[in-house]
């Protein structure tokens, strides 16, 4: 069943944890016993409804701040398919939070409150948008009920917002704008007689009508290999596999692929998803490739068509969200680890940080700090065989390491 991730974003107050919370009671991802603690917790809190942002606001802190501060991953499904939603925080102190968390979505909620309007946490948050390229953003224009469900507020709310998608820089964006409340369900699983002036899908439907497989099928062939598969049994004594997952395009039996970094050229003779042998993997699949000749092929390595081979980069320049309390400098040491490859990489230059509010740029800058986002460049000790984050986000990202802690400091995007 094909699996759709989503990522939320929205100022203090503004209703993602309860927009989760009814998508999870209208498509009857609740059991029974946890809607009745919900219910008897609303009570508790003295509400006369049944809060439904508890379902999502799973830290005490959360809850007795009734914020979001952590990132939640929140499942469900309908009929045909599933969900997986990165319920992130919205506060500025939190940004490292919702790139982490938006990393792999497919699309964005924005939530705007219709008595606010656009404030400045949604210039941050579409630019996390931008910045990862997510192909679809919803901006919801939430609390609908508290405007008495007037069209006038939500027309401002979107001409302010096509606005600010003129400064933006990756136009292929889809936006798709949806008036609703999700504390009282109007336009969240189905449309609503209240928004009776509105006549574009509710947000439910939206989501089930995308389609984002085609796009990353047509991206050349990348195949970060996982494990090299030698099983020790006299029936498979000869075998020799490489796992990994197809980040994106397509393989096929019979292409010629070439071994990187060795450049050593073989043909795929089979591919496997469990027993089963496939004709073709697709981007997202996880298989054992079989190859026709015994070539050296290593974890960190990468198989691709041998027409689509991506550069080989030792001098890198890139985007950095910095996720570490220590600021970023020039001059320092990190580890790089871009799929399943990992080298040393020194920073050699800090260009410039970015304004996200009006996305301009602030040059000559001595370092990033902290949720920071900026522009450097940095030198490899081995090549790292990537595409720019543009032609393709799959291939395109990586992630900085600290060497003494071993924790991950900052998220790159290869420009």
């Amino acid at each position: 069943m094909d699996i759709v991730r989503i990522a939320t974003a929205g100022s203090v107050d503004d209703g993602k944890s309860t927009l989760i919370g009814r998508l999870l009671y209208e498509t009857n991802s609740i059991t029974a016993d946890k809607l009745e603690a919900i219910e008897r917790a609303s009570k508790r809190r003295g509400v006369d409804y049944t809060d439904l942002s508890l379902l999502t606001d799973g830290l005490i802190a959360e809850r007795e701040q009734g914020i979001t501060i952590d990132v939640a991953h929140i499942y469900f499904s309908t009929p045909t398919r599933k969900y997986i939603i990165a319920d992130t925080p919205g506060h500025f102190e939190y940004t490292r939070n919702m790139i982490t968390g938006a990393s792999n979505a497919q699309v964005a909620i924005i939530l705007i409150d219709a008595r606010n309007g656009i404030v400045e946490q949604t210039h941050r948050h579409f630019y996390i948008t931008q910045l990862l390229r997510i192909p679809y953003v919803v901006v919801c224009v939430n609390k609908m009920d508290l405007v008495n469900y007037a069209e006038e507020p939500f027309n401002q709310i979107r001409q302010q917002f096509e606005e600010l998608f003129e400064k933006a820089n990756y136009k292929e964006q889809s936006l798709q704008f949806i008036p609703a409340s999700s504390l009282y369900g109007d336009n969240i699983s189905t449309r609503s007689s209240q928004l009776d002036w509105y006549d574009g899908p509710s947000l439910l439907e939206f989501m089930e009508g995308i389609d984002w497989h085609a796009s990353q099928n047509q991206l050349p062939a990348r195949f970060p290999v996982q494990y090299v598969i030698r099983p020790k049994s006299d029936q498979w004594h000869d075998f020799r596999g490489f796992a990994g997952k197809l980040s994106s395009g397509t393989l096929s039996k019979g292409d010629t692929v070439v071994a990187l970094p060795s450049l050593q050229e073989s043909v795929i003779e089979d591919i496997y998803k469990f027993e089963e042998s496939l004709n073709q993997a697709e981007s997202g699949d996880s298989v054992v490739i079989t190859l026709k000749d015994e070539i050296d092929i290593s974890r960190g390595d990468m198989i691709v068509k041998k027409s689509e081979q991506p550069a080989a980069l030792k001098e890198i320049s890139a985007q950095v969200c910095w996720l570490d309390h220590t600021p970023l400098k020039a001059g320092k040491t990190y580890l790089l680890q871009h799929g399943s490859n990992r080298v040393k990489a020194k920073i050699t230059n800090l260009y410039a940080s970015i304004n996200v509010l009006d996305y301009k740029t602030i040059d000559d800058v001595e370092e990033i700090g902290l949720n920071e986002i900026g522009y450097i460049s940095l030198k490899t000790a081995k090549p790292v065989n990537a595409d720019t984050y543009a032609a393709n986000k799959r291939n395109g990202s990586f992630i900085l390491i600290d060497e003494g802690s071993n924790s991950t400091v900052g998220v790159g995007f290869i420009g």
